[in-house]
């Protein structure tokens, strides 16, 4: 009976997980299309000014903006591919095509936060998130100075599609994923991807499009059934700003819900020898002598296999980010998963390319470039163990997260909104001013990087004041101070919280002293007058 009892529960969970993860995904897809509604008419803006799009250094921000808005790089890359179907060159496209696989990387980072209680699940969990961001950024950082080069990704992808026949007739193969999901997505908001983009290409046709959410349904052009319909022209008209702000609310209480439920429920249902056999199953290298190093290739075909299998890199790696944080997946193993989802994201813009209409080869053309960019890129920062430097930088940020959590939120912010907004702001005053302010601080880095690689593997050769950064005031070598500022001022929210509930505490037992005085002086009264 015990038994049976057992099998019950562990089937409820089982099926609780999976309700979890299919909810996960759904909140995924809704927190796509709340960007998409805040973005609306800013991708145009974006992509309006020509001469700011020949600049690759804006052309990179311009990507990262317009992947973080619309939460999906296969969206993004569509959309670029789409603007070489409609006559923007090639070679302005590279550096967006490298920017979308930046802007990707913001969800599973957000993902991250809901372990932020357990600071050393938050550690394991933010470092799986950030290699991803780390890769991405060593590889434009560096790819796009060879490009601007030697141009040699135009050049390798301009030679094979120039052997291409007809691509027309070609078709997407279904999305397994959301054949699933579509019936309760669908159910609760629909967007017209045609108008976003419309907008994002700066199209006529769609100028006078209020509203990205679909406003004709099935047979009846009029009337749409699903929920989010009721906020827009045909109910309360809140606007794409107002229903945007609602979803993500919707999509982040999900979200976080979903995950917080999906690591409790592995916990419980894992005991710790599962988790153990999992563990060293999962991070296990082949156990054949001389083939051990293959193992990180093969791991990143299942993760380019799954990827184009869910046809969304931020589902995938944004699933991997609470199994990591739980301990079932290492560092050293969830890099090369992440590097294979890379692979297969770059699917969509390649389906996308062959089913254009006008400059097929260029559209085919440019989707090759994200394919032998991330291609690229994998060989520059995998080979070679000593060139993983995404998985050193990802364990560093997991060590600073762990020791001063809001340094996390700012690193949320600083890397995805607020650098690629002033870089484009830069960009509005002219390529000389922006190179003049970007170029000293570039330097200002790459020299402090040197310093410190000296600092940790030859302090000798350097002089006695550089063997360390004592001779500089704390807050420019420490975190110290802000946390010391940041740990005060809620520490000051929580006195008075704490102050403002014991003067509460002291007014009810005042009150409660004062009715027990009343009530024992009517009893006194009723005493006398029964004598």
């Amino acid at each position: 009976m015990a038994k049976a009892k057992d099998v019950l529960m562990v089937v409820a969970k089982v099926l609780m997980i999976i309700t979890c993860l299919y909810f996960f995904i759904c909140s995924l897809s809704f927190l796509s299309d709340s960007f998409r509604l805040l973005g609306g008419r800013n991708l145009g803006a974006l992509f309006a000014n020509s001469e700011l799009l020949n600049n690759p250094v804006v052309g990179v921000m311009i990507g990262v903006l317009v992947t973080v808005l619309v939460q999906s790089s296969s969206t993004s890359t569509t959309i670029i591919v789409g603007l070489v179907a409609a006559d923007v060159p090639v070679k302005t496209a590279i550096p967006m095509i490298m920017g979308a696989n930046i802007g990707t990387s913001v969800t599973n980072t957000i993902v991250s936060f809901t372990q932020m209680s357990d600071r050393e699940e938050f550690r394991r969990a933010f470092a799986c998130a950030t290699v991803h961001d780390m890769f991405n950024w060593l590889s434009v950082l560096t790819l796009v100075t060879l490009e601007m080069c030697t141009g040699y990704l135009e050049k390798i992808t301009a030679a094979m599609v120039g052997t291409l026949g007809d691509t027309k007739g070609s078709s997407k193969p279904p999305d397994f994923l959301k054949v699933l999901t579509k019936p309760f997505t669908k159910s609760v908001i629909q967007l017209d991807k045609k108008v976003l983009a419309g907008w994002a290409g700066n199209d006529p046709k769609y100028e006078n499009c209020t509203t990205v959410l679909k406003t004709g349904c099935g047979d009846d052009s009029s009337v749409c059934t699903f929920v989010f319909a009721n906020l827009g022209p045909g109910g309360a008209n809140i606007g794409d700003t107002g229903s945007g702000i609602v979803l993500l609310i919707i999509a982040l209480i999900m979200l976080c819900g979903c995950l917080i439920c999906l690591v409790k429920l592995l916990n419980s249902i894992l005991g710790e020898n599962v988790k153990k056999i999992i563990k060293n199953g999962v991070n296990r290298d082949i156990p054949i002598k001389y083939l051990g190093w293959l193992t990180g290739y093969l791991v990143m075909l299942v993760g380019a296999f799954l990827t184009i299998i869910v046809q969304s890199s931020s589902v995938f790696t944004s699933t991997l980010t609470p199994l990591a944080g739980a301990g079932l997946v290492s560092l050293e193993r969830a890099y090369p998963l992440t590097l294979g989802s890379n692979i297969g994201t770059t699917t969509t813009s390649l389906l996308a390319a062959l089913a254009s209409k006008g400059h097929e080869k260029e559209t085919i053309q440019i989707a090759l470039v994200h394919l032998f960019f991330n291609i690229s890129g994998i060989l520059l920062f995998y080979p070679i163990p000593c060139m993983r430097w995404p998985i050193l930088l990802a364990q560093r940020l997991g060590d600073i997260t762990s020791q001063y959590r809001w340094f996390s939120i700012v690193y949320l912010l600083f890397m995805f909104f607020i650098f690629p907004a002033i870089i484009f702001a830069l960009s509005l005053a002219g390529p000389v001013a922006m190179y003049i302010i970007l170029i000293p601080i570039a330097v200002l880095v790459l020299v402090i990087i040197f310093i410190n690689i000296l600092q940790k593997y030859k302090p000798s050769i350097l002089p006695d004041i550089l063997q360390d950064w004592d001779f500089l005031p704390e807050p420019l070598r420490s975190l110290d101070p802000i946390d010391r500022v940041i740990m005060t001022t809620f520490s000051c929210f929580k006195i008075c919280r704490v102050n403002n509930n014991s003067n509460d505490t002291d007014q009810n037992e005042n009150l409660e002293e004062v009715k027990k005085k009343q009530q024992f002086e009517l009893n006194r009264g009723f005493e006398r007058d029964v004598v």
